[in-house]
């Protein structure tokens, strides 16, 4: 008689939920348990560990596969899964599984959740590193010289009644080991790493800190670099505190440095960074994996600040860090100790904290930036995510019908049949633009102007096709001209990791005429530096055409406008963080195209990624050997 795990098995398989390779992996699970028997129960737990991998999960959580396995919808006629007790008790008797500590292919931790080994082993060694650095960097500030540096870094008004959260937030990052800087778009993260630098080397005396600055895609590392650039000359500090300010950022792979063909990088805990700062802007894009590796190649005594948007989608491959870190209080929760102290440095009031606040020596070093200085409290981008962020669809539809809104704009979804016409007007009003410009240095400005987003990669409404329907107008229209592959004003975005020419997943360049190389096409990309360089088309990694993007690669990116198009019928994909992200890429003005009931479903929508790094920051290490956390 077939057993019920074999159905589901057999169902999910037919539904297409689980791939070849998930079975695979259950599938030796069960060989090398040894079992002469079938073991339907543990190949099925395993190869949904190993598809909740590959969907962004750091683990399986046993209690909520459905959320992990059908976020949209669940089939008709699949059969109940098991109860959660009664697996976890099936799957501890397995020889593959084992506890936190125990060197087994899956560990089964005691709050139900199913891991992959490594990816276990990633979370234990980045919550006991950032364990390790819940400490105060410094214990007695001189409060007198801490205070003249933030007010003059920090100027505010007189008249001002409200807190002013960036110097707060670098008063914390000066005080902590580690610290979290979260924001939305506008709130002044970037902008207040130059004023945060300059406090770090003033406060430092004559020991000047070793500063460096990285980010995930070298398209932030760039953004980062030159937004220091342009502040360090205004700013109210000596011309020595200056020149000890970076003024380049790294992509983080650079900064740990690629060895060739190898998961493993040069630095690491033991050969650790010769850095005592680290700021690590587009935090949310950083995946499990990545920043273990990173945090475990800081010195002990290093300070790490982290910057981002908690709110944004998460990095593609496994874990959202920056959410799991800032949890869900939308304000600031400091100890009553550290928020006094806080107030005596900064001259800031600081709200207290209500209720009893746990694990005060963590939240201590998170601050929440509140206040946007780009969208008006009026404007329509801002009222729009703030409703997208809690979620309250009524109130963003409203705001999309509300035609005083200049700045947000929303349109149905044109058919099918009237897609490549629908496309036709922004393509030659905004996207030709750049097609003409020789200088790489313009066409990368001018195509950073406009950019048009969509909610799926494949599909009708999807990237690819938007893409191909774009180039279509371009040549009718006879801006480009088509010689095989490449032609000049033609974007591209980088798809997969090239650490020999550092070009990464998410970087964008476009195909010019080289004046040094007699007008041939060549590939230019920004640098961190804030200069451009060029590499032969036939060198470019893996690629495809950047006229439009799908939201997950416009991460780390902001455009003056913004053309988002969503399918005509529901995707797991589409979530609030997607929407979220998609609008906040906009600095002045978003036109969306979407049927009301995709808008509606996608706000209500949260997306929901497994992961156990909370409570891991929260609970004291497990006994037993930790694995080693340095693989690929």
């Amino acid at each position: 008689m077939t057993s019920p795990w074999t159905r589901l098995l057999e169902q999910l398989q037919e539904e297409q939920a689980l791939s070849g390779l998930d079975l695979r992996f259950g599938t030796f699970m069960v060989e090398i348990e040894g079992g002469s028997g079938d073991a339907p129960e543990l190949l099925l737990a395993a190869a949904l560990a190993s598809r909740a991998v590959r969907s962004g999960h750091v683990c399986l959580d046993l209690a909520r596969i459905e959320d992990a396995i059908f976020p949209q919808s669940r089939p008709e006629g699949l059969p109940p899964f098991p109860e959660s007790r009664e697996w976890i008790s099936t799957l501890h008797r397995a020889r593959v599984v084992g506890k936190p500590g125990d060197f087994t292919p899956l560990i089964l931790d005691s709050h139900g959740r199913l891991y992959l080994h490594r990816y276990w082993s990633y979370q234990e060694s980045l919550a006991r590193s950032l364990r390790e650095r819940f400490i105060p960097a410094i214990e007695n500030p001189n409060t007198l010289a801490l205070r003249d540096s933030l007010t003059r870094l920090f100027p505010s008004p007189e008249s001002r009644e409200e807190t002013d959260w960036q110097k707060v937030a670098a008063c914390v990052a000066w005080m902590r080991r580690f610290t979290v800087i979260s924001g939305g778009p506008g709130t002044g993260k970037t902008t207040i790493v130059s004023r945060m630098l300059a406090l770090f080397v003033e406060q430092s005396g004559s020991a000047v800190p070793r500063i460096a600055m990285a980010a995930p895609t070298g398209k932030a590392a760039a953004r980062l670099g030159e937004a220091v650039r342009r502040a360090i000359e205004g700013l109210s500090c000596a011309d020595s505190v200056k020149a000890a300010i970076p003024t380049g950022a790294f992509t983080i792979h650079r900064l740990l440095g690629t060895i060739r063909h190898s998961p493993y990088f040069r630095h690491h805990a033991g050969n650790p960074l010769p850095v005592d700062v680290l700021v690590v802007d587009e935090a949310s894009m950083v995946d499990l994996a990545l920043m273990a590796k990173l945090v475990d190649a800081l010195l002990p005594a290093a300070r790490l600040v982290l910057l981002g948007d908690r709110d944004q989608l998460a990095s593609v491959e496994a874990g959202a860090i920056l959410a799991d870190l800032c949890g869900t209080e939308r304000s600031a929760m400091f100890s009553p100790p550290f928020r006094k102290l806080l107030q005596t440095l900064t001259e800031e009031p600081i709200p207290k904290t209500e209720g009893p606040l746990q694990d005060p020596s963590m939240r201590d070093g998170f601050v929440l930036l509140p206040k946007s200085y780009r969208f008006e409290k009026t404007g329509g981008i801002g009222a729009f995510s703030r409703a997208v962020n809690d979620g309250n669809v009524d109130q963003a539809i409203a705001l999309l019908r509300d035609e005083s809104m200049a700045d947000l704009h929303w349109s149905p979804l044109p058919s099918t049949s009237d897609l490549n016409r629908a496309l036709k007007a922004p393509t030659l009003a905004s996207l030709a633009q750049h097609v003409r410009e020789t200088d790489p240095d313009h066409a990368l400005d001018i195509l950073e102007q406009f950019r048009i987003l969509c909610g799926l990669r494949e599909g009708p409404y999807g990237s690819q096709t938007v893409n191909l329907l774009i180039e279509r107008t371009l040549v009718e229209q006879r801006v480009v001209s088509l010689q095989g592959r490449w032609y000049a004003g033609k974007p591209v975005m980088v798809t997969r990791n090239d650490y020999e020419l550092r070009l990464f997943n998410g970087d964008v360049g476009i195909i010019l005429p080289s004046p040094e190389e007699n007008g041939m096409l060549r590939a230019f990309f920004p640098t961190p530096d804030g200069g451009v360089r060029r590499v032969h088309p036939l060198q470019l990694p893996e690629h495809e055409t950047a006229f439009a993007m799908t939201v997950h690669k416009s991460q780390g990116s902001e455009f003056d406008r913004v053309l988002l198009i969503l399918p005509d019928r529901p995707s797991p994909v589409l979530t609030r963080e997607m929407l979220y992200t998609a609008v906040s890429r906009a600095r002045k003005a978003v036109e969306i195209w979407a049927p009301e009931a995709i808008l509606r479903s996608a706000i209500a929508r949260r997306t929901f990624r497994g992961s156990g790094l909370g409570d891991a920051l929260r609970e004291k290490e497990e006994e037993g050997p930790a694995g080693e956390a340095r693989g690929g």
